[in-house]
């Protein structure tokens, strides 16, 4: 019951800090820079050493991709049908159709609806989700971009200054050379910062105005995201009978709203950034009730 006060209070405070205008409009980039900077790659050194590697975590490494691969020609198709879509607002919508939100609303409700030691798995799913976006996601959002030039030094720098991926290759290679136990209980600080913060933020950069307008694009797109994609990995988890924590955190990774980043990158390239925060918005107030729907379902219904 506490971690789901924890999320309902930090959502809201921060939607309260910004209308009140208590804080500057852009309040959130700071908060942000310290989750990605700092409280991200803590996350990386407090689970990632710890994890035993086997043939079962190929499911939560390989969920954020088949989820891309299967949003994108989702939105292909739906760009198929609906001959008016703009260039620019299909990037917008595959970029939020695509990408889960593992870390900001993902480890918080896997702390409320599972346990914290599961975020060990969950960081596997949000370590390629990242990738995802600064490699893939950022290379659909040129190519979508009516003014951006694709280069490859470009979409190479995304990832090399990416600190998340730096943190995420540190944690599994440093521990192999240097004993760094001594600094747990830091990085155990630090990676508890994650979930109030990125909660905060969330409530921060909310946003609802003019989504009626706007209705059929955001339905079509929430669909996939918070219906579709986790039963994608359901059926593929099922297929497999692949039983256990790990399809469950898995599963419920993928039935996440929208990634938050994919919002900036669709500001930073004029790719409707007004319907794709729209998308971000509303999955997240959605993603409430429907993630409760797929954790009864990952719990109740035999499967695993």
């Amino acid at each position: 019951m506490a971690n789901f006060i924890l999320i309902g209070l930090c959502i809201l405070a921060g939607i309260y800090f910004r209308k009140s205008g208590k804080l500057p409009k852009d309040a959130h980039k700071g908060i942000n820079a310290w989750i990605i900077n700092i409280a991200l790659p803590a996350v990386s050194f407090k689970y990632l050493p710890h994890i035993q590697f086997t043939s079962e975590l190929l499911l939560p490494a390989l969920s954020p991709i088949i989820i891309w691969c299967c949003g994108w020609l989702y939105i292909t198709f739906y760009a198929f049908s609906n001959k008016k879509l703009s260039k620019a607002t299909q990037g917008g919508l595959k970029l939020t159709s695509s990408l889960s939100n593992t870390s900001f609303i993902g480890f918080p409700l896997i702390m409320a609806y599972f346990s914290e030691k599961e975020i060990g798995i969950a960081i596997i799913c949000d370590q390629i989700t990242f990738m995802l976006l600064a490699t893939i996601g950022i290379v659909v959002a040129i190519r979508s971009s009516q003014n951006q030039k694709l280069e490859a030094k470009m979409v190479l720098k995304k990832v090399l200054t990416f600190p998340p991926i730096w943190g995420c290759v540190l944690a599994l290679t440093l521990p192999k050379f240097v004993d760094i136990s001594a600094l747990d209980p830091l990085f155990d600080k630090l990676a508890s910062t994650v979930g109030p913060l990125a909660l905060f933020s969330v409530g921060l950069q909310l946003r609802f105005g003019g989504w009626f307008s706007e209705i059929k694009h955001i339905s079509f797109a929430l669909l996939y995201k918070l219906f579709l994609a986790p039963l994608i990995i359901t059926l593929i988890a099922v297929a497999f009978s692949l039983k256990g924590m790990i399809p469950k955190i898995a599963i419920f990774e993928a039935a996440m709203p929208t990634l938050l980043t994919s919002g900036i990158i669709a500001d930073q390239y004029n790719l409707n950034p007004k319907l794709a925060n729209l998308v971000i918005g509303v999955g997240i107030v959605l993603a409430f009730a429907t993630t409760a729907i797929w954790f009864a379902v990952l719990n109740y219904s035999g499967l695993f």
